[in-house]
């Protein structure tokens, strides 16, 4: 990413980190909003700056303050976490670009789909021992078979925050 950030395995620090996302529902009049409570991660920083990693989310742990929602969500329906229990994306390439821009390459794959996806973070914090990227960006679910739309109630792309915050592997 640059000389800023030192060389070598990070990992990712649960506690410290966020993934949640938000979308319009009921004819968008209703945002629904929830959190994945558990994620999980690695990285490593080369020599020549760029970085690869993972992003792993236990699907069934999305919470939207709402038992039946969130069963449904994690029905055929939806993530069929039986049969799909992780959400990933596998990080290509990151490069710092000017200032704290970070572009991010990588694959993301949910329900067993798996598309390109290119995001714009941004390099929250760095120190000699941690690195906090924040992004937001947004995925179409019937790219993923996640098509289920009574009704015609749920229409457009979800909004995905995350906050990540890795820290350097055996520290």
């Amino acid at each position: 990413m640059t000389v800023a950030v030192e060389t070598g395995l990070w990992q990712l620090d649960a506690a410290a980190s966020t993934v949640s996302l938000r979308h319009k529902t009921m004819w968008n009049l209703v945002t629904v909003k929830g959190a994945f409570t558990g994620v999980g991660g690695q990285g490593e920083v080369k020599a020549d700056g760029s970085a690869t990693g993972t992003i792993t989310l236990d699907a069934a742990s999305l919470d939207t303050k709402n038992k039946k929602r969130d069963e449904h969500l994690r029905s055929a329906d939806f993530f069929d976490v039986d049969n799909h229990p992780e959400i990933t994306f596998a990080v290509r390439s990151a490069q710092l670009r000017s200032g704290d821009t970070v572009e991010v390459t990588g694959q993301l794959t949910v329900r067993g789909i798996s598309r390109p996806q290119t995001i714009t973070a941004r390099l929250a914090g760095k120190d000699a021992d941690a690195l906090t990227l924040d992004a937001e960006f947004t995925v179409d679910r019937a790219e993923f078979g996640l098509g289920w739309n009574q009704m015609g109630m749920i229409r457009g792309l979800t909004t995905v925050t995350a906050t990540l915050r890795f820290v350097r592997a055996g520290a």
